[in-house]
């Protein structure tokens, strides 16, 4: 079997968010089938800019085709396209000019798929949003598998992304959230799904008291993995932080990752940075918990890696996917308000049995769900049941209105119509079209 990754950007140097998720899926799955991975020559999320040659090269073992990026991202025009779908009634040739502004745009990648996507038995993409997903779909048709990557956000409502969901032989979950969420927005509960997530590369033995060493930090640690940026909850986490400190403090939040916003002069919050894979699981390690702030996840794998380390978390409850995780591990706890993640925090770092068991329940249901054996018998079960069906009913797209109904401003904002989707955490029992009796969900 011959598979193709189909994602925006890659890269070894890549971490975290869709791009390593795609990375993680390629190199396990080149263990059972020949895999070749299909992306830009861009690294940057922002401008899209080429940086790296166009053509093929190997990416820890997997050959990666790249191609060029027709144009980089214009912020502006971005944003102005942007308000015009998601908060006005717009057409859907607004929504198609959107996609293009958004990027990366790359007409010889959705070329390479017209000429050659007949050399693959499954091309899978992740991502639902972008250009080479939307336009990719159409292109792969009986062969298309997606992993939509999904949040609450207005993308999700647009029209044009009812027929990626409806087009597709199958979808790859990350969460009951998310797949509840594209069901209640594009009525595709007759395709194919499994919730799926994906696995994390996390060492057998970290070694937290290195990294007490290297830092020199002591005490009880709240630890936060990621962009530091506003659209991740940060700043009301520095807020939080900052007023729960007068309460109790011995405490410091660590933070790790690349930042897109200022963080507050204070000596209880440290940010190393970007740092290595291994100072990152020891620091992880050493910490009491981990904190996940943002309102807008379509899994969190450092939510997995904290679980997997027997950590427990304490998670942003607005945030429909980790607060169903939480429950549905019983291995952390979750806040809507600063009171409610005063006295959380104050829980788990002041009682060491709760951080324990939290611990313990976190790691039981990563080890359930979430070590590659099972992420990968999940993606190999599919790919057969695949093989064994008719794939005649999807091989055609759904068509795009003709030149004047592409300009009829007949569709409601994004935003409006996410708003009216359904809140909150899915229960397990409440899903169903799951990809068979042998798939074991998370």
């Amino acid at each position: 079997m011959k598979l193709a990754v189909v994602v925006q950007r890659y890269g070894a140097e890549l971490n975290g968010g869709a791009e390593q998720h795609a990375r993680y899926v390629a190199e396990h799955l080149a263990r059972h089938a020949e895999v070749e991975v299909l992306t830009t020559c861009a690294t940057d999320y922002i401008t899209w800019r080429n940086e790296l040659n166009a053509g093929v090269e190997r990416v820890n073992g997997i050959p990666v085709r790249r191609f060029p990026v027709s144009r980089e991202r214009n912020v502006e025009d971005f944003g102005r396209r942007s308000t015009q779908v998601f908060e006005e009634p717009h057409s859907v040739g607004a929504e198609l000019a959107w996609l293009r502004s958004e990027g990366p745009t790359s007409p010889s990648l959705i070329n390479h798929l017209r000429r050659h996507g007949d050399a693959y038995d499954y091309c899978i993409f992740f991502s639902y949003r972008y250009y080479h997903a939307y336009h990719g779909i159409r292109m792969a048709g009986p062969r298309a598998v997606l992993v939509p990557t999904a949040e609450r956000d207005p993308a999700l409502g647009l029209r044009i992304f009812g027929g990626s969901f409806r087009r597709v032989r199958a979808l790859m979950y990350n969460s009951y959230e998310e797949r509840a969420l594209i069901n209640a927005v594009s009525n595709n509960a007759a395709v194919p799904g499994v919730v799926v997530g994906i696995g994390s590369e996390v060492p057998a033995h970290p070694e937290p008291q290195r990294f007490r060493q290297t830092t020199g930090i002591e005490g009880p640690v709240l630890i936060y993995v990621g962009r530091i940026d506003e659209n991740k909850g940060c700043r009301e986490l520095f807020d939080y932080f900052q007023r729960y400190l007068r309460l109790s403090p011995q405490l410091t939040l660590v933070l790790i990752g690349n930042t897109v916003m200022p963080i507050p002069t204070h000596p209880r919050i440290r940010h190393l940075g970007y740092v290595t894979d291994q100072e990152k699981f020891d620091a992880m390690a050493a910490a009491d918990l981990l904190v996940m702030p943002s309102r807008y996840e379509s899994l969190s794998m450092v939510t997995l890696e904290a679980w997997a380390l027997g950590r427990p978390v304490l998670a942003n409850g607005r945030c429909d996917v980790l607060c169903g995780q939480c429950i549905r591990s019983n291995g952390g706890l979750y806040y809507e308000s600063y009171e409610e993640f005063a006295e959380t925090l104050h829980s788990i770092v002041s009682s060491s049995a709760l951080r324990t068991a939290l611990g313990a329940n976190g790691r039981a249901y990563f080890n359930a769900h979430y070590t590659w054996p099972v992420i990968e018998r999940k993606y190999l079960d599919m790919l057969d049941r695949l093989n064994r069906e008719d794939a005649g009913q999807v091989t055609r797209p759904e068509p795009l209105p003709g030149w004047f109904g592409r300009r009829r401003r007949d569709l409601p904002p994004g935003r409006q119509v996410v708003d009216r989707l359904p809140t909150g955490p899915a229960p397990r029992a409440g899903c169903t079209q799951d990809a068979g009796p042998s798939a074991s969900d998370a």
